[in-house]
Parts: structure tokens; sequence; C-alpha cells
């Protein structure tokens, strides 16, 4: 695994969302590294990657109430352990669930694994609502995916959350949970 500045310099053999991600970042004019690596399916496959990428490892759940009228995406640090009443008591929602793999498909267009606060770009009606453990903002670089899991990128918080947010018409609602 090698860090590289910016995107792949061909687009052969990406899918057409991880180049969209690139895209975006590129428009609006922040920097970012990236690391190419097999699929990262688990939090160790992660943690090897956010090693390269020099980031500490963040959390990215998809979440929805009971309903599933609401859907949320979760941003914690790894070393947080999500609580639904902790989080739900913040937000004013009650039984919060894990959201199903056909969900987080059609609003994010990603699959498990590959969840990423990038996702947010493919939510064009802004249906996921954006929800960030104060900790990750305290971070100077976020790791997350390009909405693949095969790639992984390292971003200033501030520019994830300044204006990639805000081209992605969306906002944050900031959210302190104290699992451990």
């Amino acid at each position: 695994m090698n860090l590289q500045k910016g995107r792949p310099a061909t687009g052969e053999g990406r899918m057409e969302k991880e180049l969209r991600t690139y895209d975006l970042l590129d428009r609006v004019g922040v920097e970012y590294w990236r690391v190419d690596h097999a699929p990262a399916y688990t939090m160790e496959a992660c943690g090897e990657v956010d090693k390269v990428l020099g980031t500490r490892m963040c959390k990215n759940l998809f979440l929805c109430n009971r309903q599933k009228t609401d859907f949320y995406l979760l941003l914690i640090p790894d070393g947080k352990v999500f609580k639904t009443r902790e989080l739900s008591h913040q937000i004013g929602s009650s039984r919060l669930s894990f959201g199903t793999a056909e969900d987080m498909e059609r609003y994010l267009d990603i699959t498990p694994g590959a969840v990423s606060v990038l996702g947010l770009m493919n939510d064009k009606d802004n249906a996921v609502k954006l929800l960030v453990d104060e900790d990750v903002l305290a971070d100077e670089y976020l790791g997350c995916h390009p909405c693949v899991n095969t790639s992984s990128l390292k971003l200033r918080t501030q520019d994830v959350f300044g204006p990639v947010l805000a081209a992605m018409h969306h906002d944050m609602t900031v959210v302190k949970l104290v699992g451990e």
C-alpha cells in the first residue's frame, strides 16, 4: 500500500461512483491523499489502511428509526461504542437500528464495507442526516472510503465538514457519545 496524492492517473478498473468522488473533491479544490488496497471488510483491515494514511480509524454507521422513515449516517471514533439510547436521546428519535444494505445502496450508492461520509454526494434528496461525534471533529485528518472499499482517502477534517459537505448540500449534527 502506497500513499499517493490525488486521484488515480486513469479511471481504468475503477467504479463510476469512485470516480465521481474524485470529481467532487477536485471540483471543490481540496487536497487529498489516496491508498489503494485489497477490500477492507473488517476493522482490523481498516486499521492497517489507517496506519498508511496516518489517520485515526473512524466508524461510519448507517442507521434508521424503527419505521424506516428517518435515516442517519453516524461517524464516531473507533474507540467508542455505539449505544442506541445515548444517541436516540440527543436526536429525538426512538429505537435506532442499523439500516439495510438495500437502503444504504438506494440512498448513498454504497455497499456495506464502503460506508463513508462521501456517500452523501449521492443523496440528492437529503434523506440521510449526518451525525458526527465531536471527537471526530477534533482530529486534523479524516480517513474515509471514496464510496468503494478498495481505496481509502485522507482529507483534512475541516475540508470534509466545510467545503465538501457544502458541495454535497448536507448539514451535520454534532453529537457527544461517551460509550466505551
